[in-house]
């Protein structure tokens, strides 16, 4: 009997690796056969070194020219036909909106769509991003909830909003709060820095809050508050919101700002510093602050869908107004100045990720997701 086959859709590599690899690889174990598609890039080996089937296919993230979109769809429902899978998941606007048109002509009996941070259109206020947010809300109510099919949020906020504008039923949104975190590998850890390090790790894209943590620290520094502020992570040219690899290289060594680029050992990066940062204009649910709630560290991040999952105000860190540069320093300075306040907070945020965001806990829900799914389909 030939087994049940589950087909990732996503637009990078990088991210599958991020937030699914985990779920996939628990996927296979438990019988399933499991092919991911997404573009190909520097993680692709890791990802066929974890035993997963990898196709590549050329997402243009930020086309929106008619014809390199209908070839892409074209490529999208000759790869659906050719592989017949029995569910697909499909994350992020372009793979939900082509992915599901596949789906639906060619049959695919069950589909997934996780509408993953709201990307670009719903963060920015890019005039281009103002502009075309209706015509994604109208394609999102035609294509996200289609019979026999099931719709994942990383936070109460998207699913509300997502509910309310008729684009998901009720019945049909699943709340499944983010990648999860590897509690073994993420833990608290006494830290003994001379001079307190904060960092914000992220993709740097505006939208993550890098001008505004760029401007506070700035701030900080001319108030003469003794700290040491990372960026840690690369630019995406493909986002239309990415900070220039010149201003980046500009930054560093000034005013206490240094830029490390991209990181793979964000465990042990996490035990060398104070504090995590991210002021962010709006998130799924971020990984990066999930794994530094694990490992005992106090965050700041903003008040907004996402990150406010994280942090409950005032106990495991504060949240802060959207571009609010003012309140964002004060925040930081205090986190700085108070060793004491920054480990009460630390422990208290890792006993929010222990109960809330363990990876093992996130797997079983998707799984029980596929399981539930699969069964009214009847397949």
């Amino acid at each position: 009997m030939a087994r049940i086959k589950i087909l990732y859709l996503l637009t990078e590599d990088w991210f599958f690796c991020s937030h699914f690899i985990e779920r996939a690889v628990e996927a296979q174990a438990a019988g399933y056969e499991v092919v991911i598609v997404a573009r190909e890039r520097s993680h692709s080996e890791r990802i066929r070194r974890a035993g997963l089937r990898f196709i590549g296919l050329e997402f243009e993230r930020r086309s929106i020219h008619p014809l390199i979109e209908l070839r892409q769809l074209r490529e999208i429902i000759a790869l659906y036909r050719r592989e017949r899978p029995d569910i697909v998941h499909q994350v992020s606007p372009k793979p939900i909106l082509y992915g599901t048109s596949a789906a639906l002509l060619t049959g695919v009996p069950a589909i997934v769509n996780a509408p993953v941070g709201m990307g670009y259109i719903f963060s920015s206020g890019d005039l281009c991003a103002r502009l075309l947010r209706p015509f994604v809300r109208v394609a999102y109510r035609l294509l996200a909830n289609p019979r026999r099919s099931r719709v994942v949020f990383e936070n109460r906020d998207d699913l509300k909003n997502f509910v309310q504008w008729g684009a998901v039923r009720a019945d049909d949104a699943v709340l499944i709060r983010g990648a999860g975190v590897d509690l073994d590998r993420f833990r608290p850890c006494v830290r003994t820095n001379p001079v307190p390090v904060v960092a914000l790790v992220a993709r740097m894209l505006r939208d993550k809050g890098i001008n505004e943590f760029i401007a506070a620290a700035h701030l900080l520094h001319q108030q003469g508050v003794a700290a040491r502020f990372l960026l840690v992570g690369a630019p995406d040219p493909m986002n239309p919101t990415s900070i220039s690899l010149a201003t980046l290289k500009d930054w560093h060594g000034r005013q206490g700002i240094e830029w490390l680029g991209w990181r793979e050992d964000i465990a042990a990066l996490l035990g060398e510093i104070d504090v995590m940062c991210l002021p962010s204009y709006r998130e799924g649910l971020p990984k990066s602050l999930i794994e530094a709630a694990a490992a005992g560290l106090p965050i700041v991040t903003t008040d907004t869908p996402g990150c406010r999952e994280v942090v409950r105000d005032g106990e495991n860190g504060f949240l802060v107004p959207v571009r609010d540069v003012r309140q964002l320093a004060g925040a930081l300075g205090r986190l700085v100045g108070d060793r004491e306040l920054r480990e009460r907070m630390g422990r208290r945020g890792a006993e929010i990720a222990a109960a809330e965001f363990g990876s093992g806990r996130v797997i079983a829900e998707t799984l029980g997701l596929y399981r539930e799914l699969l069964s009214a389909v009847g397949t």
